[in-house]
């Protein structure tokens, strides 16, 4: 008898870890089944404990933008670990790193690296409240910025409320400056910054919210916020973890700038490629807000393993090989391909099915039209949604198992694989 190695790891990771993860997502709790265990990876497959191979659209969730094991990453690695894993003191390396870092970021004149993004958000917002010396802060449902206390709320019940915990542990009182709006709508922005004024110390946002799926903020919605944040004293704060370096070379913010002329976020936050596929992530600002930040001032931030030397090397080397004249315009078009791909295979079989990407993130909607906020996002079908995800699983295509991700492609996936995972679609498009 065939023996599942896959179910044999899971069932022994639950006696030792909670629920058998270390993030939730990868358990399958939302789409069913027993997750696969990835014994290895390269270029754009996954190879399971069962020896199955996937082609691979999580990617580590955004980081590996040039597939896994990218030789000359990989050479970049294994030099900085023959010199050492870590220090706690300072690094050539950290200065390179940030320098790449700024050269390709225009709204940013400083930046501090630290270990992920839930860190790289939590302390842009201490950085937005200690600069401003306001308190209150706008987040937009739907959109994830980490599990941060104060950022784990979930939408209140009227216009402009505050919201309320979405986890247990976290005290009412710690979110109880957090105003949680909808994503993409003007007249609630508007009533809130009317409300409360000189109180609100940022909004953070994702451009293109990649937690709900794949959500752009509309050109108008965005505009708004630049004018509303200047006018009241406030504070923006783009949370690029997901798109950064990965829809365009400048980044989202790059993308926004095209169509609303000045536009800049007042902070940003960076994590996954600038990693490499390493535990790296980022904030930044312009000088004077950054000065806030201890040494130089009074807003407090650490970190141990923060400008590892080892992720500091992957993450120098995976921005050279992006920073390479058509790199992201490549990328763009094979994930055009296969959203168009799936598109015209669901049409084909009938089902309602609705696209969008930009560089290597996607997104797609078992919708009939793309939504444009959370609420919209939650008609999409989940059932259906969970049984095109383990047929295509089955077939050896590894989508995001969770209805309300993004996915990933990256410049190791080729025609053929694309074509593959077209030709899966199809089949099971028609079992739909």
């Amino acid at each position: 008898m065939t023996i599942d190695k896959n179910a044999q790891l899971f069932e022994r990771a639950r006696q030792v870890i909670p629920g058998g993860v270390n993030s939730p997502v990868r358990a399958f709790n939302a789409v069913g089944g027993t997750p696969a265990f990835i014994a290895r990876a390269q270029g754009a497959h996954l190879f399971d404990a069962n020896d199955k191979q996937y082609v691979d659209y999580i990617g580590s969730w955004g980081p590996m933008i040039l597939g896994h094991g990218h030789p000359q990453v990989l050479s970049a690695v294994q030099a900085a670990l023959l010199e050492g894993f870590s220090f706690g003191a300072p690094t050539e390396r950290e200065i390179a790193l940030s320098e790449a870092i700024l050269k390709l970021m225009p709204s940013m004149d400083m930046v501090r690296l630290v270990s992920s993004g839930t860190e790289a958000g939590m302390s842009a917002i201490r950085l937005a409240r200690g600069f401003t010396g306001r308190n209150k802060i706008i987040k937009f449902n739907g959109c994830y910025h980490g599990h941060a206390d104060a950022l784990l709320v979930k939408a209140g019940s009227g216009l402009a409320t505050f919201g309320a915990s979405s986890s247990a542990g976290v005290p009412s009182h710690v979110v109880q400056d957090t105003i949680v709006l909808e994503y993409n709508d003007i007249g609630q922005l508007e009533e809130a910054f009317a409300k409360y004024d000189d109180q609100i110390a940022c909004v953070i946002m994702e451009p293109i919210a990649g937690n709900m799926n794949f959500v752009r903020a509309s050109t108008a919605f965005t505009r708004r916020i630049s004018e509303l944040t200047k006018e009241h004293g406030a504070l923006l704060i783009y949370d690029e973890v997901m798109t950064g370096f990965r829809v365009a070379l400048g980044s989202a913010q790059s993308l926004y700038a095209q169509q609303i002329t000045g536009f800049q976020p007042d902070i940003t936050v960076l994590g996954k490629v600038i990693g490499g596929g390493m535990p790296m992530a980022a904030f930044g600002a312009r000088r004077e807000i950054m000065e806030k930040l201890s040494p130089l001032g009074p807003v407090y931030q650490a970190g141990t393993l923060s400008g590892n030397p080892i992720a500091t090397a992957c993450g120098l080397q995976t921005l050279a090989l992006i920073s390479q004249p058509g790199f992201h315009e490549a990328l763009h078009a094979k994930t055009g391909q296969l959203m168009a791909g799936l598109k015209a295979e669901a049409d084909a079989a009938g089902i309602p099915f609705s696209v969008d990407h930009q560089g290597g993130l996607f997104g797609f909607f078992l919708l009939p039209e793309l939504p444009s906020h959370y609420e919209a996002v939650m008609k999409s079908d989940k059932p259906l949604f969970n049984k095109f995800f383990h047929g295509m699983l089955a077939r050896g295509h590894y989508f995001a198992p969770a209805l309300y991700e993004a996915g990933f492609v990256s410049s190791a996936h080729t025609d053929a694989d694309i074509e593959a995972t077209i030709d899966a679609a199809r089949e099971v498009f028609k079992t739909l």
